[in-house]
Protein backbone atom coordinates (compact mmCIF):
# COMPACT_ATOMS: atom_id res chain seq x y z
CA UNK A 1 0.00 0.00 0.00
CA UNK A 2 0.89 3.56 -0.24
CA UNK A 3 1.03 6.43 1.97
CA UNK A 4 2.43 9.69 0.64
CA UNK A 5 0.37 11.68 3.14
CA UNK A 6 2.23 14.20 5.82
CA UNK A 7 -0.20 12.60 8.54
CA UNK A 8 -3.55 10.44 8.84
CA UNK A 9 -6.20 11.23 6.70
CA UNK A 10 -9.45 11.45 8.37
CA UNK A 11 -11.77 11.05 4.81
CA UNK A 12 -11.63 9.73 2.01
CA UNK A 13 -13.48 11.64 -0.47
CA UNK A 14 -14.13 9.67 -3.76
CA UNK A 15 -15.17 10.68 -7.48
CA UNK A 16 -17.48 7.43 -8.98
CA UNK A 17 -16.32 7.85 -13.26
CA UNK A 18 -13.04 6.11 -13.64
CA UNK A 19 -12.17 6.13 -9.98
CA UNK A 20 -14.71 3.82 -8.32
CA UNK A 21 -16.77 2.44 -11.11
CA UNK A 22 -16.10 1.86 -15.00
CA UNK A 23 -16.40 5.11 -17.43
CA UNK A 24 -17.92 2.76 -19.99
CA UNK A 25 -20.66 1.93 -17.69
CA UNK A 26 -21.45 5.65 -17.34
CA UNK A 27 -21.39 6.42 -21.14
CA UNK A 28 -22.21 3.19 -22.50
CA UNK A 29 -25.24 2.35 -20.23
CA UNK A 30 -26.50 5.52 -18.32
CA UNK A 31 -26.21 8.15 -20.31
CA UNK A 32 -28.08 5.95 -22.93
CA UNK A 33 -30.87 5.11 -20.49
CA UNK A 34 -31.27 8.37 -19.83
CA UNK A 35 -31.20 9.51 -23.23
CA UNK A 36 -33.76 6.77 -24.24
CA UNK A 37 -35.89 7.08 -21.70
CA UNK A 38 -36.15 11.05 -21.28
CA UNK A 39 -39.27 11.96 -23.47
CA UNK A 40 -41.31 9.12 -22.17
CA UNK A 41 -40.54 9.99 -18.33
CA UNK A 42 -41.00 13.42 -19.05
CA UNK A 43 -44.49 12.87 -20.55
CA UNK A 44 -45.41 10.60 -17.69
CA UNK A 45 -44.06 13.51 -14.84
CA UNK A 46 -43.78 16.76 -15.80
CA UNK A 47 -46.15 18.12 -13.67
CA UNK A 48 -44.80 16.75 -10.72
CA UNK A 49 -43.50 18.78 -7.84
CA UNK A 50 -39.88 16.94 -8.30
CA UNK A 51 -40.10 17.32 -11.73
CA UNK A 52 -41.02 20.96 -12.24
CA UNK A 53 -37.63 22.66 -10.78
CA UNK A 54 -35.31 20.66 -12.89
CA UNK A 55 -37.54 21.76 -16.18
CA UNK A 56 -37.91 25.74 -14.97
CA UNK A 57 -33.82 25.36 -14.08
CA UNK A 58 -33.63 24.02 -18.18
CA UNK A 59 -35.39 26.86 -19.02
CA UNK A 60 -33.32 29.53 -17.60
CA UNK A 61 -29.76 27.36 -18.80
CA UNK A 62 -31.90 27.08 -22.07
CA UNK A 63 -32.25 31.03 -22.69
CA UNK A 64 -28.56 31.71 -21.60
CA UNK A 65 -27.21 29.06 -24.28
CA UNK A 66 -29.38 31.48 -27.11
CA UNK A 67 -27.97 34.80 -25.38
CA UNK A 68 -24.67 33.35 -25.53
CA UNK A 69 -25.25 32.08 -29.50
CA UNK A 70 -24.84 28.05 -28.93
CA UNK A 71 -27.71 27.24 -30.68
CA UNK A 72 -29.34 25.00 -28.49
CA UNK A 73 -33.17 23.82 -28.95
CA UNK A 74 -34.84 26.65 -28.16
CA UNK A 75 -37.36 26.35 -25.49
CA UNK A 76 -40.28 28.61 -24.45
CA UNK A 77 -43.03 29.74 -22.86
CA UNK A 78 -43.95 28.47 -18.97
CA UNK A 79 -42.53 25.12 -17.45
CA UNK A 80 -46.04 23.70 -16.88
CA UNK A 81 -46.55 24.65 -21.38
CA UNK A 82 -42.80 24.00 -22.91
CA UNK A 83 -43.72 20.93 -25.44
CA UNK A 84 -42.37 17.98 -24.20
CA UNK A 85 -39.83 16.67 -26.81
CA UNK A 86 -38.51 20.05 -27.27
CA UNK A 87 -37.24 19.50 -23.32
CA UNK A 88 -36.17 16.36 -24.36
CA UNK A 89 -34.38 17.93 -27.43
CA UNK A 90 -32.24 20.23 -25.28
CA UNK A 91 -31.06 17.40 -22.87
CA UNK A 92 -30.36 15.81 -25.01
CA UNK A 93 -27.97 18.49 -26.46
CA UNK A 94 -26.43 19.39 -23.02
CA UNK A 95 -25.75 15.29 -22.90
CA UNK A 96 -23.84 15.79 -26.54
CA UNK A 97 -21.82 18.16 -24.81
CA UNK A 98 -21.09 16.50 -21.43
CA UNK A 99 -22.12 19.44 -19.81
CA UNK A 100 -21.95 19.37 -16.16
CA UNK A 101 -25.51 21.01 -15.69
CA UNK A 102 -27.24 21.28 -11.83
CA UNK A 103 -30.88 20.81 -13.70
CA UNK A 104 -29.69 17.85 -16.60
CA UNK A 105 -27.76 15.82 -13.71
CA UNK A 106 -31.00 16.09 -10.82
CA UNK A 107 -33.43 14.62 -14.65
CA UNK A 108 -31.02 12.03 -14.77
CA UNK A 109 -30.76 10.92 -11.46
CA UNK A 110 -35.26 10.43 -11.46
CA UNK A 111 -34.53 8.88 -14.62
CA UNK A 112 -32.26 6.02 -13.48
CA UNK A 113 -34.46 5.90 -10.32
CA UNK A 114 -37.04 4.50 -12.08
CA UNK A 115 -34.61 2.06 -14.06
CA UNK A 116 -33.17 1.05 -11.17
CA UNK A 117 -36.64 0.25 -9.28
CA UNK A 118 -37.58 -1.59 -12.45
CA UNK A 119 -34.79 -4.06 -12.61
CA UNK A 120 -33.35 -2.49 -15.88
CA UNK A 121 -30.48 -0.82 -14.33
CA UNK A 122 -27.59 -2.43 -11.65
CA UNK A 123 -24.67 -0.16 -11.25
CA UNK A 124 -20.99 -1.95 -11.79
CA UNK A 125 -18.29 -0.92 -9.15
CA UNK A 126 -14.70 -1.91 -9.69
CA UNK A 127 -13.66 -5.19 -8.13
CA UNK A 128 -11.20 -3.51 -5.20
CA UNK A 129 -13.54 -1.46 -4.08
CA UNK A 130 -15.61 -2.81 -1.66
CA UNK A 131 -12.71 -4.45 -0.27
CA UNK A 132 -11.48 -1.01 0.48
CA UNK A 133 -14.72 0.41 1.95
CA UNK A 134 -14.82 -2.34 4.79
CA UNK A 135 -10.86 -1.98 5.35
CA UNK A 136 -11.20 2.23 5.51
CA UNK A 137 -14.67 1.34 7.92
CA UNK A 138 -12.52 -1.06 10.10
CA UNK A 139 -9.72 1.65 10.46
CA UNK A 140 -12.13 4.36 11.21
CA UNK A 141 -12.69 6.27 8.20
CA UNK A 142 -14.93 8.59 6.64
CA UNK A 143 -16.30 7.86 3.07
CA UNK A 144 -17.85 10.62 0.93
CA UNK A 145 -18.38 11.12 -2.57
CA UNK A 146 -18.22 14.20 -4.91
CA UNK A 147 -19.32 13.49 -8.57
CA UNK A 148 -21.20 15.81 -11.36
CA UNK A 149 -23.75 13.40 -11.07
CA UNK A 150 -26.71 14.18 -8.84
CA UNK A 151 -26.23 12.86 -4.65
CA UNK A 152 -29.68 11.47 -6.17
CA UNK A 153 -27.84 9.42 -8.69
CA UNK A 154 -24.80 8.56 -6.43
CA UNK A 155 -27.18 7.04 -4.07
CA UNK A 156 -28.88 4.53 -6.22
CA UNK A 157 -25.55 3.72 -7.73
CA UNK A 158 -23.94 3.15 -4.41
CA UNK A 159 -27.40 0.98 -3.34
CA UNK A 160 -28.03 -1.10 -6.60
CA UNK A 161 -24.10 -2.42 -6.97
CA UNK A 162 -23.75 -5.90 -8.43
CA UNK A 163 -21.54 -6.58 -5.15
CA UNK A 164 -24.40 -5.55 -3.38
CA UNK A 165 -25.93 -2.12 -1.56
CA UNK A 166 -22.81 -0.17 -0.09
CA UNK A 167 -24.72 3.42 1.42
CA UNK A 168 -23.91 2.13 4.58
CA UNK A 169 -20.44 2.65 4.14
CA UNK A 170 -20.84 6.19 2.75
CA UNK A 171 -21.19 9.28 5.18
CA UNK A 172 -21.72 12.06 3.02
CA UNK A 173 -22.60 13.19 -1.01
CA UNK A 174 -21.41 16.12 -2.59
CA UNK A 175 -22.34 17.32 -6.19
CA UNK A 176 -22.39 20.70 -8.06
CA UNK A 177 -24.71 22.21 -5.66
CA UNK A 178 -22.03 22.61 -3.13
CA UNK A 179 -19.95 23.94 -6.92
CA UNK A 180 -17.69 23.09 -10.15
CA UNK A 181 -14.83 19.86 -9.36
CA UNK A 182 -12.53 22.32 -10.59
CA UNK A 183 -12.82 25.05 -8.54
CA UNK A 184 -10.79 25.38 -5.16
CA UNK A 185 -13.36 26.69 -3.75
CA UNK A 186 -15.69 23.78 -4.06
CA UNK A 187 -13.60 21.53 -1.68
CA UNK A 188 -13.14 24.01 0.85
CA UNK A 189 -16.96 23.86 1.13
CA UNK A 190 -16.60 20.07 1.03
CA UNK A 191 -13.87 20.68 4.45
CA UNK A 192 -15.77 23.10 6.11
CA UNK A 193 -19.12 20.76 5.75
CA UNK A 194 -17.29 17.85 6.96
CA UNK A 195 -15.92 19.99 9.87
CA UNK A 196 -12.51 18.85 9.11
CA UNK A 197 -9.36 20.80 7.99
CA UNK A 198 -8.05 20.49 4.51
CA UNK A 199 -5.08 18.22 4.68
CA UNK A 200 -7.26 15.75 6.64
CA UNK A 201 -9.17 14.22 3.15
CA UNK A 202 -7.94 12.75 0.40
CA UNK A 203 -9.45 13.25 -2.82
CA UNK A 204 -9.35 10.53 -5.37
CA UNK A 205 -10.25 11.34 -9.23
CA UNK A 206 -9.30 10.80 -12.25
CA UNK A 207 -9.13 13.35 -13.42
CA UNK A 208 -5.80 16.04 -12.81
CA UNK A 209 -8.00 19.65 -13.05
CA UNK A 210 -10.08 18.49 -10.46
CA UNK A 211 -6.79 16.95 -8.37
CA UNK A 212 -5.23 20.49 -8.94
CA UNK A 213 -8.41 22.45 -7.61
CA UNK A 214 -8.41 19.81 -4.33
CA UNK A 215 -4.96 20.29 -3.71
CA UNK A 216 -5.13 24.29 -4.32
CA UNK A 217 -7.58 24.18 -1.72
CA UNK A 218 -4.80 22.31 0.99
CA UNK A 219 -6.31 18.41 0.64
CA UNK A 220 -4.32 15.48 -0.41
CA UNK A 221 -4.57 13.67 -3.49
CA UNK A 222 -4.28 10.52 -5.85
CA UNK A 223 -4.51 10.27 -9.31
CA UNK A 224 -6.90 6.99 -9.96
CA UNK A 225 -5.43 5.42 -13.53
CA UNK A 226 -8.18 2.53 -14.06
CA UNK A 227 -8.46 0.68 -17.28
CA UNK A 228 -10.51 2.94 -19.52
CA UNK A 229 -9.68 5.71 -18.42
CA UNK A 230 -8.49 8.89 -20.36
CA UNK A 231 -4.80 9.49 -20.51
CA UNK A 232 -4.12 12.07 -18.03
CA UNK A 233 -0.63 12.73 -18.94
CA UNK A 234 2.23 13.89 -16.65
CA UNK A 235 1.48 14.65 -13.11
CA UNK A 236 4.42 14.66 -10.95
CA UNK A 237 1.90 16.96 -8.11
CA UNK A 238 -0.39 13.86 -7.57
CA UNK A 239 0.76 10.79 -6.60
CA UNK A 240 -0.93 7.62 -8.84
CA UNK A 241 -2.62 4.51 -7.48
CA UNK A 242 -4.29 1.52 -9.80
CA UNK A 243 -6.44 0.52 -6.80
CA UNK A 244 -7.99 1.30 -3.45
CA UNK A 245 -5.84 -1.83 -2.47
CA UNK A 246 -2.55 0.58 -2.89
CA UNK A 247 -4.50 3.45 -0.61
CA UNK A 248 -3.39 3.40 3.30
CA UNK A 249 -4.55 6.43 5.11
CA UNK A 250 -3.23 6.20 7.89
Amino acid sequence: MTSPFTKPVKVLLLDIEGTTTPIDFVYKILFPYARKNVKPYLAAHRSSPEVQPDIRALLEENAEDARCELDPPLLKGPAEHVPVDRVAAYVQWLMDRDRKSTPLKSLQGKLWEEGYGNGELRSQIFEDVTRAFKRWREQNKEICIYSSGSVLAQRLLFANTEAGDLTSFISGYFDTNIGAKQDPESYRRIANSLERLPDEIVFVSDVTAELDAAASAGFETLLCVRPGNPIQGPSPSHAVIHSFDEISPN
